[in-house]
Order: C-alpha cells, then sequence, then structure tokens
C-alpha cells in the first residue's frame, strides 16, 4: 500500500510538473519562446519631440498605442558622426558604429584610391523587376552581421527576413547579408525592385502589386491637409520663404498639385506622405506573400518610412506638411497594427519603432525668432585650403573633398611627392578654425589631444573608420549646417536635434512602461537579440537596455 501511494504521489508530481512547464508564459519559460514576428520600423528623420508635438491629435491605433501599451526609451541618442540615413539604418540593426561597420556616411571617399562610394553600389549584381541600374545595389559594404542575420543562423535559417523601403539602403543594411528579400523603389517605373542578391526574379504576388500602379492612385486627387488648415497649431502658417516647392509651384502652399508634379519628376512622390502609404501597404503584401509569423520560426520583418525625410528635407520641421505627414503615417501605423492582431494575434508579435536620426530646424526658421544658426558650404572651404597648401607645397587639389563634415586628403598624391601629411592636417586646422561656424577641427588620429568635450569625443571616435572616413573631422556650431539652398532642413551633425531618436517597443514580451536614462542608438539591435534569446550581431559595442528588458521580466 504505501509503494502504491509513492506511485500515485509520482505520477501527480510528474503530471503537474508537466502542466506548470507547458503552461508558463514566455517570460517563465524564455528559453521555450519567441515572437512569431518582428517588425522593426525606422521612421526616416523622425525627431523624438514628434512623438509630444503631435500627440494631441494622434488617433488611438498609432503612436498612442505605441507609447500607451509600448515600453518608451525616452533619452536615445545616437553615439557617432555623422548623423545620416545609411549610418542610422545600419546601426539600429548591427549595434554598431561606423569604425567597425564600415558603413560611415550615405557615400564616403575610399581614402586609400580617392574612389566614391555609394553605401550599397554593388557592379556584380543586376535589378530585377526593371530595365535600369535601380537594383545594382547590395549589402556587401557592410562589414559586420545584423540581428537578422543572426536571427538566421539562430534558426538555422527557418526564419524568414525581409526588408521594405522606398530607399535602397534602408531596405538593404537592415535587412542583413542573409536575407530573403528586399524591396525598394524604382522611380522611373513607379514598381518596388531587388536585385539578383536576392533572387532572379520577382515573386509573383510583387509583379501583381506592382499592376495596379499603386502611386497613380494615391496622388491622383492631390495632396490637401488631413483636417481644416486652421486646426494645425503646432506649425508655421502656410507659404514661409524657408520653405521648398515642388515642381510647376509658384508658392509652396496646400492644396499641393502632387499628380502635376509627378508628371514632371517621378522623384516627387517620395516627398509626399502618399510614399509612407505605399511603403507600409507593401509591408503588408510583403506578410502576406511570404507568410510571415507563420512559420516554424520567428520571422523579421524591416520597414523604413522614408517620406517623413524627403518632406522634412523640402520643407522643414515646422511646416504645415511635416505635420500632416505625421497625422497621415499615424494613421498607416494604426492600420499596420491592426492588420497584424487580425493576422497573428494580439501580443504574437514584436514591434519596434526608431529614428535612424532627427532634423535640425530650418535656418530661415531660426533666424525669423533670433536663434543663432546659419548655412555652412565645404567647398568653397576646400577651394581656399587648396589653394593655401599649393601655394606652400607646389602640388594642387591636395584636399579632395569636405564630405561627411570631414576633410579626405588625397593621400596617394600625398605619400608619392613626399609630403608630410601631419604637418598638412595642422595648416589646414588651424585655418579651418578660424573660419564663421566652425567650432572644432580635429585630426582623429590625435584626438586624445584635441580640447573637445564629451560625448563629442566618443562620437567623433566611433564614427571614424580609417579606410572610409576623412583625417579631420568638422564640427559645426549648433544651429549650423551644410546646405547648398536656402529652403528645408537637413541632418548629419552631433546636435540633439539631429541624434535624439524615439525608440519604443511593443507586443509580445514587452510591458507598458517608460525610462528618462540614457540610451544609445547602439543598444537596439542587443535588446532585440536578448528578446530572442539569440547572439547579438558580430560588431555590436552596445548592450542590451536594463529597464526593457526588466519590464519584459528577464
Amino acid at each position: 500500500m504505501h509503494r502504491r501511494n509513492l506511485l500515485l504521489f509520482a505520477l501527480l508530481f510528474s503530471f503537474t510538473y508537466s502542466f506548470a512547464q507547458t503552461s508558463m508564459t514566455p517570460m517563465q519559460n524564455p528559453g521555450l519562446a519567441r515572437p512569431k514576428l518582428v517588425v522593426g520600423i525606422v521612421v526616416d528623420q523622425m525627431r523624438w519631440d514628434y512623438l509630444y508635438r503631435y500627440y494631441n491629435r494622434y488617433g488611438k491605433d498609432g503612436f498612442r498605442r505605441l507609447m500607451g501599451e509600448g515600453f518608451s526609451c525616452d533619452n536615445t541618442l545616437i553615439n557617432y558622426l555623422p548623423s545620416f540615413t545609411a549610418v542610422g539604418h545600419t546601426c539600429v540593426f548591427t549595434g554598431s558604429v561606423p569604425a567597425l561597420s564600415g558603413i560611415s556616411g550615405n557615400e564616403w571617399i575610399e581614402q586609400l584610391s580617392g574612389k566614391m562610394v555609394y553605401c550599397t553600389d554593388d557592379s556584380t549584381v543586376s535589378t530585377v523587376g526593371a530595365d535600369n541600374a535601380s537594383g545594382k545595389m547590395s549589402p556587401r559594404n557592410l562589414l559586420v552581421s545584423t540581428v537578422t542575420d543572426e536571427l538566421r543562423m539562430a534558426t538555422n535559417f527557418q526564419s524568414k527576413v525581409v526588408g521594405v523601403s522606398l530607399k535602397d539602403r534602408a531596405s538593404i543594411l537592415p535587412a542583413g547579408h542573409a536575407a530573403n528579400a528586399a524591396f525598394w523603389l524604382d522611380d522611373a517605373t513607379g514598381n518596388f525592385v531587388t536585385s539578383t542578391y536576392y533572387m532572379q526574379q520577382l515573386p509573383a504576388w510583387v509583379d501583381a502589386y506592382n499592376k495596379t500602379r499603386p502611386i497613380e492612385q494615391l496622388i491622383k486627387n492631390g495632396w490637401t491637409t488631413l483636417y481644416p488648415i486652421d486646426t494645425y497649431k503646432n506649425s508655421d502658417e502656410d507659404d514661409q520663404s524657408y520653405e521648398g516647392k515642388y515642381s510647376g509651384e509658384t508658392r509652396s502652399v496646400f492644396p499641393h498639385a502632387v499628380g502635376e508634379s509627378y508628371k514632371k519628376s517621378k522623384g516627387v512622390f517620395r516627398s509626399t506622405p502618399f510614399g509612407n502609404t505605399l511603403t507600409l501597404d507593401f509591408a503588408r503584401q510583403a506578410v502576406e506573400g511570404y507568410r510571415l509569423g507563420s512559420g516554424p520560426a520567428t520571422d523579421f520583418l524591416t520597414i523604413n518610412c522614408a517620406s517623413t525625410d524627403y518632406v522634412g528635407h523640402m520643407f522643414g520641421p515646422n511646416s504645415i506638411e511635416v505635420e500632416d505627414t505625421y497625422l497621415r503615417l499615424d494613421q498607416d501605423l494604426g492600420k499596420l497594427f491592426i492588420y497584424l492582431d487580425s493576422k497573428l494575434g494580439k501580443g504574437q508579435y514584436t514591434v519596434f519603432l526608431t529614428a535612424d536620426h532627427g532634423a535640425a530646424h530650418a535656418i530661415g526658421y531660426m533666424q525669423k525668432h533670433e536663434i543663432p544658426a546659419d548655412f555652412w558650404d565645404s567647398r568653397p572651404l576646400v577651394d581656399s585650403l587648396n589653394r593655401i597648401l599649393a601655394a606652400k607645397y607646389g602640388a594642387e587639389k591636395l584636399i579632395r573633398s569636405g564630405l561627411n563634415y570631414q576633410l579626405n586628403f588625397d593621400l596617394g598624391k600625398i605619400d608619392a611627392l613626399k609630403l608630410d601629411l601631419g604637418e598638412i592636417k595642422k595648416i589646414s586646422i588651424a585655418w579651418l578654425e578660424r573660419q564663421p561656424g566652425i567650432n572644432y577641427a580635429v585630426d582623429v588620429a590625435k584626438i586624445g589631444e584635441a580640447p573637445v568635450p564629451e560625448p563629442l569625443k566618443s562620437m567623433i571616435i566611433n564614427g571614424y573608420n580609417y579606410k572610409r572616413s576623412g583625417a579631420v573631422q568638422i564640427v559645426l556650431a549648433a544651429g549650423w549646417f551644410e546646405g547648398y539652398g536656402k529652403t528645408g532642413t537637413t541632418h548629419g551633425t552631433w546636435n540633439p536635434y539631429d541624434t535624439h531618436i524615439p525608440l519604443l517597443f511593443m507586443g509580445w514580451g514587452i510591458k507598458a512602461g517608460h525610462t528618462n536614462a540614457d540610451v544609445h542608438m547602439t543598444d537596439i539591435a542587443p535588446t532585440v537579440a536578448a528578446l530572442l534569446h539569440i547572439q547579438m550581431p558580430n560588431g555590436a559595442v552596445g548592450k542590451p537596455i536594463r529597464e526593457v528588458m526588466e519590464a519584459a521580466g528577464r
């Protein structure tokens, strides 16, 4: 009888233990669970303050849902220079910096050869989906792995990874080396295209989508404000002198006849809010086409909403155009989340949203309000410096350019003439620092000796790749940026308006909350890797965000 009781107890214990294990939540038993899908959204040129500037105008399903149901890292900062698009997308998905990733700008000068390189150029591949060179792109210039690569390897390539953007670089670099696919827009045809790096022909669903001519449908009624124009109280009045104009326009005012402008220049479509609508609609098609979230392993969809960048560049952060673009994006994001809820189940996917960089206020806007700001142009400065150096050394054009806020020297010519590069840099720096708008000109090889405060010093070091970055870093005064026109805005500097970005997590494994602790862009990929229980990317220098992991119960 005693033996029978022991046997019964053992069976009951075994059943209870087994039930407890199988009924654990993903957080209680993290080794056995992952979300069905991760969606990484990068909103191009989104300043952090846009979350709150337009908060009362957002609906309940988009940004406000992310902020209410998700976890917000309110002090997320870029920790390298320059703060450009390709670099930002690379950092978000690699946790790395240009010094290691090799993506030191949207384009750069190979320092040893003098060759200009676009970040995703690849002459060994061909376009798929159009009869032009728009698809001669791949991630081969990226020197490190992405979190999407690590997920593919961790699941023995059972996970599927797809990248979507209007921009080639913003689709290719986040999706990584081992992606199943990356798609971007070809302006000439209005088609989403890819390259032979990924496939030899477009999937049938992409062909079918392209044939619907979605751009024509989106712009046929032009661009009017979503709400009555007098309700846009968070923006300047319409028609400011520092706002750009579409082709054919005489004034920068609503309504914009973008359909007419599109007939003259296909690229105009990017500078409308409908580019984001197209991107997110195509992203939903990708979920269907690749059956993302329905396989044996976690899948990953990377999305870049690029039109916010184009609109921002054209009109500036305080324009009604930018406000309307974000109100429309809010609605488009809400539609995406509702779709994913119905397709995969609420709480069955993880989404994070961030930005690749922010943007400065338009120079004219700043000057109108008596705040120091001005345009800076590297080209006349480089020309002047080259004349000074030619007079001293008898050699023309020792400096190739001021690209990426850096002096790029002709190292081959300097070596051939047996000139002293250190002396040339010293002369250049002394002259530059006397010019208007320049706070510092720094010899990166001697940055330890430079009187540059943190965090600038670390940002310069993180951004310097010997083979792909200029040897002298130029740091402008606050409010100054390089611009070749007098309208709109840009980005690329160290200042908070360029480097303070939103970061929100929502869905599987995430509890609502927020933190004001310092977080860096390099921490995003390690945090996603920790949530998925996979190795962080091989060039990552960030760390999992403690507050997110604590909120997730890790």
